[in-house]
This record gives C-alpha cells, structure tokens and sequence, in this order.
C-alpha cells in the first residue's frame, strides 16, 4: 500500500539518502540534489505543503518537493508559479508507477493550494506523458529570449496562461554552487563518482533550444 504524506523533520536524512542514490552519477559524476534539498527547506520560496515523501510498507521510497518560480509578461505584470525538483523513487523502486503516483497527487494539492501553472527543467521523455508541454508552446521563454528544450510546462487549469508571452524566473535557490556541493557530498558514506553516457545525454539536452 502506498501512501503520500508531507515530509517531517524525521524523514530529512532518510529523503536525502535516497535523493543522493537516486541521482548519483546521473547527470555528473557524483550529484548535487541532496545538498540542494538541505538549500530548499530553509528558503522562503519553499513550500511546505508540497514537500512530499512516498511511503510503501512503512518505508519512504521517493519524495517530491516544490518552490514558487514566476513568470513576467510583456507588460511586466508578474505570475506566481511552481517549479519542482528533485522528485525521485528510490532506484530499485522506480518503472513500478510509484513516481506517476507521487507527481499527480501533488498536482492535486498544488491547485488545492491556488496554483494553476507549473514550470520544471526535465528529460520530456519522463513528463510528457503526465501532461507537461514545450515551453514554446506556451509562448514562456529565458531572459535571453530562447525556448530551452528541457523546460516543460504544465496548466494545471485550463488557459492558465491565456496566450501572453512570458519570461520564466527560477528561485535564487536554485542555483546551487557545485563546488559546495561536492565539498558536502565528501562528507557522506562515499560513492563512486563516474562519468557515463546519461551524463552527455543530459548535456545535450540541458544546451539545446527550441527554434
């Protein structure tokens, strides 16, 4: 039996265990969202309420957690979003549906919540399916004017987003020190950091656009 909770302080060293496992040497050789996450918890664009942790058997398996992000149209008038990352089920868990689980059951919160749209950086192979579209369909671009192909975006409501063209803003937080990381990473039961192909896939997807 799976249940969804909201992540309690005792679940924090568990929740990075699994984030670090779930990431390690994925995108780079070692990982930086467990040290993200610590980031996260502390800022004031976090949100509780979206802090979530998947529970199979007593046993936390995966978590997702949220951060408010913003849009700005061309008039400048600004629009309160959300951004989520990391999400993650632990390794030996994953391809079971327990994530697909977790994200939509966020979704419904989040518009319980008042929120209507949702921006993330992502592989669109693993969120197309749960309703998340091309930025350039949207018509939401980065300061430079540029469609990534990694950003993806989901209306959480119909017309969420009316047509305008929009600037997408992450949360300062978001932008973690690697360097930092890493320095915290080595104080942890070690891992083996490598390099594999998932990492130049990851390059190349994260440096490519949408004409």
């Amino acid at each position: 039996m799976l249940k969804i909770r909201n992540e309690t302080e005792q679940d924090y060293r568990k929740v990075e265990e699994i984030i670090r496992k779930a990431f390690y040497n994925l995108y780079m050789p070692g990982c930086v969202e467990h040290y993200l996450v610590r980031l996260m918890r502390e800022h004031e664009d976090f949100i509780p309420e979206l802090d979530l942790v998947a529970e199979l058997d007593g046993q936390v398996i995966g978590n997702i957690m949220y951060t408010r992000a913003r849009l700005l149209d061309q008039d400048g008038e600004e629009k309160q979003i959300l951004t989520f990352g990391p999400v993650c089920i632990l390794p030996e868990y994953q391809r079971m549906g327990y994530g697909r689980k977790l994200m939509e059951h966020s979704f419904e919160k989040a518009v319980s919540l008042g929120y209507d749209v949702i921006v993330i950086f992502g592989s669109p192979v693993n969120y197309v399916g749960r309703g998340f579209k091309s930025c350039k369909k949207h018509h939401i671009c980065i300061e430079n004017g540029k469609y990534p192909a990694a950003m993806l975006v989901k209306e959480l409501q119909p017309e969420a987003l009316d047509g305008r063209r929009w600037v997408y803003y992450d949360s300062p937080v978001m932008a973690v020190d690697e360097e930092e990381a890493l320095r915290y990473d080595d104080t942890l039961e070690p891992m083996e950091r490598r390099r594999q192909a998932s990492q130049e896939e990851f390059y190349i997807m994260s440096h490519s656009f949408v004409e």
